[in-house]
Formats: C-alpha cells, sequence, structure tokens
C-alpha cells in the first residue's frame, strides 16, 4: 500500500501533461471543403418590393472533424438579397463552425427593386452568389430571381371613374385609411367610393397580398369588354389571356390552390350594378362577400361564366374583422345572379345567403369535393335571418338546370324555409340531399323529388370527367354518360347559347342541353 500513494501522484501529474479528450467532431481540421444541398437557389417571379418566401440553403460538412467558412454574398452593395445564418442577418458571416458529419442553413430571401422599365410587363432576372470560402476552397450558391414589375395599390382610394390598365400586373397590399377625419382605420387594399366605377378590362391580372382586399362602395365592372367569338372553335379554355384573373401573389408552384391567401372582393350595401365576367377568382378567403346586415338596401351583383375556387376562410393568416367565414360567395342581405359558373373546393360554403335577399342560379355547377377540409357545412345555405338580430327577411332562391354535388351528403341548408316571403324553386337540377329528397312537401321542407320538379335526386354521380378526389387536374365537364346529359331545360330564364367554355348549347333546337356550366 505505501507504494500506491507515489504512483497515484505519478500518474495525476501525467494527466495534467496530456490534452484535453475534445470529441473528434469538434476539432477543427485545417483541409476540406463543404459540400452544398443546391447549386441555385430559386426564386420563380417575384413581385417588385415585395419580400420574398425565405429559402433555405443546406450546407453539408462530410469530413469527421469541423471546418471553419466564410459565407457572404458575391453581389454589390445593392444586391437585393439577404441572408440569415445561425440566427444573424447580414451580407456576409465569417468562421463560421460547422462540425464533422454536421450541416448548416443559410436562409435566403429578397426584395427585389422596380428594373426601370415601367410600362415592360415581361420578367426580369436578378442574380447572385453565396460564397463560401473553407481552408482555402472556394464554393458558390447561384440566387435567382425572375422579377416582375407591376402597378401597386395600397389603399388605393377611387373617387372617380376608373379602368385599371393591362400592360402590367396589378399587385393590392392592405394599408390604413381613414373614411373620415376622426374616424377609426380600416385597412383596405383597394377602395372604390360611392358614385365612382372600377372597370377591369380582359386580361387583367389581379394579385393580391396577405388579407388583400377591394372594397366596392361604388360599382365594379369585371371584363365588360370580352366578346367571345361566334364559331364552333371559339372557345373560352381555362388557359385564354382574356379571362380576368384574382389570386394571391405568391405564385411559387406551392401556392398554386392553398385557399385563403387573401381577402376577397367586398360589396357593401350602397353598391349596385356589379357585374364580373369571364373571370376566375381563387385561393382567397371569400371570392365575393356582400355585405349589409341591416338589410336597408340590397347589394348586387351578377356574375357570369366565372370560376370561384379554393376557397377557404378556415385558416387566415391575418385578421378579418369582417366575413366570419370563408365561402365562394357570402351575401348578408344581397342579390346574386350567376349564370355559366363553377364553383369547386370551397371549405365553408359555396354560396351562403343570410338575412334574405334574391339568388338566381341557372346552368351553374357546384361540385364541391373539399379534400384539403373536414367540411360539414352544405355547399348551398340559405337563411332568412337577418345576421344582426335574427329578425326573417324576405329570401328568395331559384336554382335552375344546375348541378349541386359534393363531398357531403346534403349539399343544400334552407334554414327557417316555410317562413313568410321565403321562396324556393329548385327545378331541373342534379341535386345531392337527404333533407329534401321526398317527394311530397312538408312544413318547412320541400319534398324536391317530386316529378313536377323534374329534378335529379341522389343519383349515383353527375359523372365528371375528373374530381380533385380522382388522379389528374380536376375537369368538371360531364362524361357522355352523364345522367345531366340532355336535359330539357326550363324557360324563364332563358337558356344561354353557350356554355362557360363558349361551347355552343348543341341540342338547343331539339329542346335538350346538359345542366351545369358544360354542355
Amino acid at each position: 500500500m505505501r507504494y500506491l500513494f507515489p504512483l497515484f501522484l505519478v500518474l495525476s501529474c501525467l494527466l495534467t501533461l496530456l490534452p484535453g479528450c475534445e470529441p473528434k467532431e469538434d476539432l477543427v481540421q485545417t483541409a476540406g471543403s463543404l459540400e452544398m444541398g443546391a447549386d441555385t437557389v430559386l426564386f420563380d417571379t417575384v413581385f417588385t418590393t415585395i419580400r420574398t418566401v425565405t429559402k433555405r440553403l443546406w450546407v453539408y460538412n462530410r469530413n469527421s472533424g469541423a471546418v471553419k467558412t466564410d459565407v457572404s454574398l458575391t453581389g454589390t452593395a445593392g444586391t437585393p438579397y439577404s441572408l440569415l445564418i445561425n440566427g444573424d442577418a447580414g451580407p456576409s458571416a465569417s468562421g463560421v463552425t460547422v462540425r464533422g458529419k454536421d450541416s448548416l442553413l443559410v436562409l435566403v430571401r429578397a426584395v427585389l427593386g422596380d428594373n426601370g422599365q415601367a410600362t415592360v410587363a415581361k420578367k426580369f432576372l436578378v442574380t447572385d452568389e453565396v460564397h463560401f470560402r473553407t481552408n482555402g476552397n472556394d464554393q458558390n450558391v447561384k440566387l435567382v430571381a425572375y422579377g416582375q414589375n407591376a402597378y401597386f395599390h395600397r389603399a388605393d382610394i377611387i373617387r372617380t371613374d376608373k379602368t385599371w390598365a393591362t400592360d402590367k400586373p396589378h399587385v393590392i397590399i392592405n394599408s390604413p385609411y381613414i373614411a373620415q377625419p376622426g374616424a377609426a382605420p380600416v385597412s383596405v387594399g383597394v377602395y372604390v367610393a360611392a358614385g365612382a366605377t372600377l372597370r377591369i378590362p380582359k386580361g387583367a391580372r389581379i394579385y393580391s397580398h396577405a388579407g388583400g382586399l377591394i372594397q366596392v362602395d361604388g360599382t365594379l365592372r369585371v371584363n365588360d369588354d370580352f366578346v367571345p367569338g361566334t364559331g364552333t372553335t371559339d372557345t373560352v379554355k381555362a388557359t385564354n389571356p382574356n379571362i380576368v384573373r384574382f389570386q394571391g401573389d405568391r405564385l411559387e408552384p406551392f401556392y398554386a390552390d392553398v385557399p385563403g391567401q387573401w381577402g376577397g372582393i367586398v360589396f357593401t350595401g350602397s353598391t349596385q350594378n356589379n357585374s364580373i365576367r369571364y373571370a376566375e377568382i381563387k385561393n382567397a378567403t371569400f371570392g365575393a362577400f356582400l355585405y349589409n346586415p341591416n338589410a336597408t338596401a340590397h347589394p348586387k351583383l351578377t356574375v357570369d361564366n366565372t370560376v370561384i375556387r379554393n376557397i377557404s376562410g378556415s385558416n387566415l393568416s391575418f385578421a378579418n374583422a369582417t366575413a366570419s367565414t370563408g365561402g365562394g360567395i357570402i351575401s348578408y342581405s344581397g342579390d346574386v345572379t350567376a349564370t355559366n359558373c363553377l364553383f369547386t373546393n370551397c371549405g365553408e360554403y359555396a354560396v351562403l345567403g343570410a338575412g334574405g335577399g334574391i339568388y338566381n342560379f341557372n346552368f351553374c355547377t357546384f361540385a364541391n369535393y373539399t379534400p384539403s377540409f373536414h367540411r360539414e357545412t352544405s355547399s348551398l345555405t340559405f337563411t332568412n335571418k337577418k345576421v344582426t338580430d335574427g329578425t326573417p327577411l324576405p329570401l328568395t332562391l331559384n336554382l335552375l338546370n344546375s348541378i349541386v354535388w359534393g363531398s357531403f351528403e346534403d349539399e343544400l341548408f334552407l334554414e327557417n324555409n316555410g317562413a313568410a316571403n321565403y321562396t324556393v324553386n329548385v327545378l331541373n337540377t342534379l341535386l345531392r340531399t337527404k333533407e329534401y329528397q321526398a317527394t311530397t312537401s312538408t312544413t318547412g321542407k320541400p319534398g324536391l323529388a317530386n316529378t313536377a320538379y323534374n329534378n335529379l335526386i341522389n343519383v349515383a354521380d353527375p359523372l365528371f370527367v375528373r374530381t380533385s378526389l380522382t388522379i389528374g387536374k380536376p375537369d368538371y365537364r360531364l362524361q357522355d354518360s352523364s345522367p345531366a346529359k340532355r336535359r330539357a331545360p326550363l324557360t324563364p330564364p332563358s337558356t344561354p347559347s353557350n356554355d362557360l367554355l363558349n361551347v355552343r348549347r348543341s341540342n338547343l333546337n331539339l329542346n335538350q342541353t346538359s345542366l351545369g356550366a358544360y354542355e
């Protein structure tokens, strides 16, 4: 035992001379480089002055030991790109340590400036590079963005008649607006004042930033100037350049069909004579919102040959104090007439009519399959109850020559039906419903299977070409064997000579045509 203590002292002295037991992956080596997760970071179509989404660039250290690297943008001081490295924002970072067998995340974003070509709508290219210098090794990753000049509308107040140009897209961004001195500010992108008319001509492209709204106290006229040809080949396909398109301003492929990216178009009680034709409204909280809760005057809207799709308010990324839900058309005491229109993938409602109003739908397709939503509401929902206090108000629904189908077993709901001044005419329509499938009517519940109404109730399937539940891009035209084909249309109202795509309703001479928006 007397020899163990001196031995312990000797070993302790030797241990003090040894290097620390640092993990191998933390030991910085003086050789080796990094592996880039991509050779290019691409931003596809970015509107000038609006910050892009943030893209991720992963950088990998495949070496067993750590390396130190210097990261920087190679562009000039005016580069539109910016970096975020290890939580620090800036154009560069020196001596960044990447542990062995580990990775580094570099976040990239950009704000592009106008390229000076104010009247040119074409895209322009803006490039830069992220440079890495590691142990004398130089590596670069390209940064590429396609910029797009645009007309920007931030609290754009329109007090006199105006027609928008179509040489560049229009981008709507909500900004505070004080309507009257002393009033609380409201947030709006475009405001059409009472007595003024905004005309949006054929081919216009309107993109809205998150929460962006068009509020109409005056009049909105969309695509009045487009007159399709009358020949048999003069179709208006979904890609037709004359269609006016409303959508969110995120143009990356990921956002192509994401609902709720922007607000929508609001029509207040003072508005009249509004028309939307040959248009597409998509990826919004609501397509059109007719809002007059006091029901003193009905906002009026006519919609023709228009597609409203990918609508929902369930995942709002902004505060919306006006609309309490999402819908293709939401009407609080408004009047709506729609012909040759398609409503699809609306997460809450295709149409919600509350507080009375007059609703005329002729040759419309409501194909409301909602695979991305758990929907527990009927696509078409109407109530005569005033939204402020529940007072019953006059309501008229004319649903004619249409298709109402979707993923819910009751795609029509008539709240308080049977009350005075509540008129419902559902005629010559293919409809999915359990609530109204009887052949005889009872109090508050019309029997829509009555042969006098000429409806098709709960048939196996309308046989669309493709739906959002099948493989491929949805196509809500009808297969040849569809039960909605070759039906006798009702008059009045008159049957439109052409369908949503400007295809001739070919059997008019035989008093036969297809139900819905597509012949």
